[in-house]
């Protein structure tokens, strides 16, 4: 494999200080490779992913931390980005309501340009600094709230613009980027930077940064959610059965939790086929309105009703 020549910054951007915008020297010849081998070599890239993840846990659990005391004092959790960023944060988002029955306020996900930008590439729209205190400041962020800026430069005008009007208005604030250090360092109170490295194809970020970016927001979303009592140990009894496949899935959790195999779905028919609610029934032999209030006394977690 011949190396990889050096890139030179011809705009004077400083983007060849990036990591994620350095040529990869081990993919220097991928056209070259037979399909099966360049797969493998791709595949090898990803591996370092969860590595680099794994070196910044204490953030990530600081960060989950701040973001569980906010919710839990009536706050919100915002996610802003641009581009595979942008699309990420509102992905994790929109999957909160289903998966762990939150409202849909409880996160939100922001992206440069909009909805549209979701299905039609916006990339310009992430240079508008001033777009994202825009949206910063229309979604009402306050001092109860938090926010997760998401660029893998570290040095996105959007980002930048939204953690500084979420600065201004005293939200707790976290980037999550992957490269170290960037301008976006200097703006949060938490930085959760994996640095995965030169991408596969150089500059790529929707690669090893966005895989990177991907299970990073899966454990800010499932702590927060697990930190509230959303779940009970490794269960989504949170979970709205809102079709044949998740009311199948909820009877399942409802006799898992339980050990019934009995009475499962009248209990669920009679509490409109919240999970939670239904265990409270069968364990504790009381009609759905007392499992309700229980439910609501605890918080809404199932362990602290059935401990209570």
């Amino acid at each position: 494999m011949e190396p990889c020549k050096e890139r030179t910054d011809v705009s004077g951007s400083g983007l060849d200080r990036l990591q994620t915008e350095q040529a990869n020297p081990r993919t220097c010849d991928l056209d070259l490779l037979p399909t099966e081998e360049m797969l493998r070599v791709i595949n090898a890239e990803d591996r370092r992913v969860a590595e680099a993840v794994a070196e910044v846990i204490p953030a990530i659990a600081r960060a989950v931390e701040r973001i569980a005391d906010a919710v839990r004092a009536g706050g919100r959790l915002h996610y802003f980005g641009a581009g595979t960023s942008g699309r990420l944060a509102v992905l994790d988002a929109s999957e909160c309501p289903p998966t762990f029955g939150v409202p849909a306020e409880m996160v939100q996900g922001h992206i440069a340009g909009g909805p549209p930008a979701l299905v039609r590439s916006a990339e310009g729209a992430e240079d508008d600094e001033a777009s994202g205190a825009r949206d910063a400041a229309g979604a009402g962020i306050g001092a109860s709230d938090a926010v997760v800026a998401i660029a893998a430069s570290g040095r996105t005008p959007y980002c930048i613009g939204a953690l500084r009007e979420a600065r201004r208005r005293q939200a707790f604030t976290a980037a999550l980027v992957c490269n170290r250090p960037t301008p976006m360092h200097e703006l949060a109170d938490v930085i959760i930077d994996p640095v995965v490295g030169p991408e596969v194809l150089s500059g790529s970020t929707r690669m090893k940064s966005g895989t990177a970016q991907k299970l990073v927001l899966n454990m800010i979303s499932t702590g927060l959610m697990v930190r509230l009592g959303r779940t009970h140990g490794n269960l989504m009894v949170a979970v709205r059965a809102t079709n044949e496949k998740l009311r199948a899935r909820a009877a399942r959790l409802v006799a898992q939790v339980t050990g019934r195999t009995e009475g499962v779905e009248e209990a669920l028919l009679a509490c409109g086929w919240d999970v939670r609610t239904a265990c409270l029934m069968l364990i504790k032999d009381i009609p759905a309105e007392d499992a309700h209030r229980l439910l609501e006394e605890a918080s809404g977690s199932l362990r602290a009703a059935l401990e209570g």
